[in-house]
């Protein structure tokens, strides 16, 4: 095979990992499922690639490679860097998320490569907004360029398919309205409901501890024994109450779906939902509790059978409230309109909830309720 006809086959079969990678999770993924999307058999990948991870790692630089291409000449505008952005989006989705598969799946050099690439690409951006504006400091510029990667890599998230055109022009739109935001200027963050019970006893401090550490190390990187050390038990002994790993799992997302759904119940009015009691709704259960951030940012694959099927029905349930208030403020939407912007919003938020780099920074409920707002173009009041 010629080194050309070996660079096309390496090329597709990234092409097509990203994409599955993109639109069924990492863990779900095997290289047979990459070899069939680009037309091969198993053997035919291992000739390119050592196995998944490595396949994973091309796809990983591939992307920041992408996105550091749309870099626009000094001097033009944000609202060029911005179209440039959101057209590549569109035709390349995975794109605009792949430093979201880095913590987890990646060996330790490899994410110091991407995450130093990463910093060097938002702090290029940043200096672009800030050129623009002033009035911002390093950090807030920072996190309003954190926040435009996120609206981009909304499109991975929903299977809304609205048309590319159409697509390119919302996140755009959603972007500049982002990159508009004065942080430090929203509004405080106010406990919403108390977040429901899993029960009594042992199996409540299970799902607590099992919640933390889920949160901080990721799903695949905590065992039984690691929970069961942390609420003072054998690891054996959670199987006296949940009979496997997963059920842990789905008892912290479970809580967290019926937070939310204590929040939305307490902030309808009169039959009315708004846009603004719903963000406030789901900041509040985002940073007061580590569960809906364990349910957001875990692989919902992992999760089988019946309760994978509730706990997305509970999921799409919550998005049509969002839509609905959407709706009421922008008549001008669709349904199909409304739930991108809405699931580019929701993104935002579950992905800053979890970015290092400004997860921990001083008023983020209300900077976050602020960029929320922003993308859903709605009033702070309601």
């Amino acid at each position: 095979m010629s080194t050309r006809a070996s660079g096309s086959r390496r090329d597709s079969l990234a092409a097509a990992a990203a994409e599955l990678f993109a639109t069924r999770g990492y863990e779900a993924v095997s290289v047979e499922d990459v070899a069939a999307a680009a037309g091969l058999s198993a053997p035919g990948v291992y000739r390119h690639f050592a196995d998944k991870q490595a396949l994973l790692v091309e796809v990983v630089r591939g992307g920041i490679g992408k996105l550091e291409g749309c870099a626009v000449e000094e001097g033009t505008g944000l609202s060029t860097l911005v179209e440039h952005l959101a057209a590549l989006a569109v035709q390349r989705p995975p794109a605009a998320v792949v430093w979201r598969w880095t913590g987890l799946h990646l060996a330790p050099e490899q994410q110091r490569e991407v995450g130093r690439r990463t910093h060097a690409l938002l702090a290029q951006w940043g200096a672009r907004l800030r050129s623009a504006r002033p009035d911002l400091v390093e950090d807030d510029a920072e996190l309003l360029c954190w926040a435009v990667l996120s609206v981009l890599g909304s499109t991975c998230v929903h299977r809304v398919r609205i048309g590319a055109a159409r697509t390119q022009g919302l996140l755009a739109q959603a972007c500049t309205r982002v990159l508009a935001v004065r942080p430090g200027c929203g509004v405080a963050v106010g406990s919403s409901a108390p977040s429901p019970s899993a029960g009594g006893g042992r199996r409540a401090q299970i799902v607590d501890a099992a919640s933390e550490l889920f949160a901080h190390r990721g799903y695949l990187a905590v065992g039984v024994d690691d929970i069961g050390a942390a609420v003072g038990i054998a690891g054996p002994s959670v199987y006296r109450h949940f009979p496997n790993k997963m059920a842990v799992l789905v008892a912290v997302c479970q809580r967290a779906a019926d937070r939310l759904a204590a929040g939305v119940a307490q902030a309808e009015v009169d039959g009315v939902l708004t846009p603004a009691r719903l963000v406030r709704v789901y900041v509040d259960a985002l940073l007061t509790s580590t569960d809906l951030r364990v349910g957001m940012s875990t692989d919902r694959s992992l999760v089988t059978g019946a309760e994978r099927t509730r706990l997305h029905r509970q999921q799409r349930e919550h998005v049509a409230h969002w839509v609905r208030a959407l709706r009421r403020v922008h008549p001008e939407l669709d349904d199909a309109a409304a739930a991108v912007t809405v699931h580019a919003a929701l993104t935002v938020a579950n992905d800053l909830a979890r970015t290092r780099s400004v997860r921990h920074r001083p008023g983020l409920g209300s900077d976050l309720q602020a960029v929320l707002l922003a993308v859903l173009d709605a009033p702070v009041a309601g």
